[in-house]
């Protein structure tokens, strides 16, 4: 039996790797977050002549028809290069939700759309996972009341995915009466999330979420997946910096790469990240091939990811010395796109104790 990559899977993450090498370097993503664009059009424009929007959208409305596994191999690239462009909430929370839970009429609105790269569509679900002292998002008579917080790329968005006090999810214009959106400032700068008001705004609602949450659970889980997939390429983007910085810088006439502390710090990177690739690959796998495995392992994934990736993120930190904390060099972007992966959709420990719970170990 094969337990690797498929010939076409190799060529999909090379194709995408070989774009943002040559596309999305170093520079770019600096010139967007020093001008606080909300997306690398250029990136994004190249990124939909691959069909990358539509990865996981079925050919019939418009997309490529591929799996989790391979939205995954994309999100590592994507997260390889920190690369400023939306993915994980328009190309798979909300197809999810809408294959899962739409109407045919909202299907065929929405996903040929979201597939060509014409729109982009934010989620804001953050309030089925923490709620704050506020009550949430309030649905009545076809209207939404409320706020949404850390609505991911949620400032370029021409729709949104929003989830209310009950689980049941909504489909809201950007333009339409009564939302406002007011940008969030966190320690990632590629990235676009946003608050979202609402106002007695018009929503249209998912007719399979509204009695059912599982629609809700596996846009969150999709979501997980797609995050842990992005601290994975950033994190072995790190780790590889790390390496070959430790190869050139010297000390005492040698490369500090020969002395064995940095040689420790590097192996255990190394250590640590490595099993993490076959645990995102699984739970991407699980996602259709094994259904009732697929919200635990997503649950796993984004959890020991997150931690992973904080351990990697501030060892290949270290390894740099004090040149890992300048701008020039710019770690700083991988480091704080680990972190703010981390808290998306749940931290670790909640994520956690939702483990236990889906395993039946807490009530």
């Amino acid at each position: 039996m094969e337990f690797m990559l498929s010939e076409e899977q190799r060529m999909l993450q090379e194709s995408v790797s070989g774009f943002l090498e040559s596309h999305c370097p170093l520079d770019r993503v600096r010139s967007a977050a020093d001008a606080e664009e909300s997306m690398a059009n250029d990136v994004h424009a190249g990124l939909c002549e691959l069909g990358i929007p539509g990865i996981v959208i079925p050919e019939e409305f418009g997309g490529v028809g591929m799996g989790f596994l391979e939205a995954a191999l994309v999100a590592e690239a994507l997260g390889g290069a920190v690369a400023p462009v939306p993915f994980t909430a328009t190309s798979t929370m909300v197809p999810v939700a809408l294959l899962a839970a739409g109407s045919e009429a909202q299907k065929q609105n929405w996903l040929p759309k979201i597939a060509s790269g014409e729109i982009c569509v934010a989620v804001g679900v953050t309030e089925q996972l923490g709620r704050r002292e506020s009550d949430g998002i309030k649905a009545k008579n076809g209207r939404l009341n409320g706020k949404a917080m850390f609505v991911l790329e949620g400032m370029e968005a021409h729709g949104y995915l929003i989830a209310d006090s009950t689980g049941a999810l909504h489909l809201v214009d950007a333009d339409a009466n009564g939302l406002s959106r007011t940008k969030l400032k966190t320690i990632d700068r590629t990235r676009s999330v946003a608050e979202i008001s609402l106002d007695a705004t018009p929503a249209d609602v998912l007719p399979g979420s509204v009695s059912d949450r599982e629609p809700l659970l596996s846009t969150i889980d999709a979501g997980r997946l797609m995050l842990a997939a992005d601290t994975l390429g950033a994190a072995q983007a790190m780790l590889d910096q790390a390496i070959a910085y430790a190869k050139e810088r010297r000390q005492f006439n040698r490369p500090i790469g020969s002395f064995q502390a940095v040689k420790h710090m590097c192996a255990e990177m190394a250590a640590e990240l490595e099993p993490c690739r076959s645990l995102v690959w699984y739970a991407a796998h699980s996602v259709h091939a094994m259904p009732t495995e697929a919200r635990l392992m997503a649950c796993h994934a984004k959890a020991h990811l997150s931690e992973v990736g904080q351990f990697v993120a501030r060892t290949a930190t270290e390894v740099h010395g004090g040149m890992g904390f300048t701008d020039l060099l710019g770690l700083h972007y991988w480091f704080k796109r680990i972190g703010f992966n981390r808290q998306l959709l749940g931290a670790p420990e909640l994520i956690r104790e939702e483990a236990a719970r889906v395993q039946g170990l807490v009530s």
